[in-house]
């Protein structure tokens, strides 16, 4: 009878634990990323530091938990964000930081470590 509530009770902690570690990672950014505030806009057209830039077909935004996210899906502003461009001065990647990488160096997140691969 009391196998069950402890068997949940486990279930739950080891949930929780996954969870919490899937937070702890940091996450690599390219050495040419750069730092900046966006905005979202009608697409493809985004706000970077008050200028209105474009991204570059097939552009890719992840979020605070790393995951893909459309641009249509994208609310909020003043988003503190890492990004890059394309040859042609397109946005290609966004990642939209959070509270703790926002409060890191660029520099510090950008630098190359080894066995680390950009998305």
């Amino acid at each position: 009878m009391w196998l069950r509530p402890l068997l949940l009770l486990l279930l739950s902690l080891l949930s929780i634990a996954t969870l919490s570690t899937a937070h702890a990672f940091e996450r690599p950014f390219p050495a040419h990323a750069k730092r900046g505030k966006m905005t979202p806009a009608s697409f493809p057209d985004i706000v970077i530091e008050g200028k209105t830039r474009q991204l570059a077909p097939g552009a890719r935004i992840w979020n605070e938990d790393n995951l893909l996210q459309m641009p249509a899906s994208l609310r909020g502003s003043g988003l503190t964000v890492n990004y890059t461009e394309d040859a042609n001065g397109h946005i290609d990647r966004v990642w939209i930081l959070t509270s703790a990488e926002a409060g890191e160096p660029i520099t510090k997140q950008t630098q190359t470590q080894p066995n680390s691969k950009a998305p």
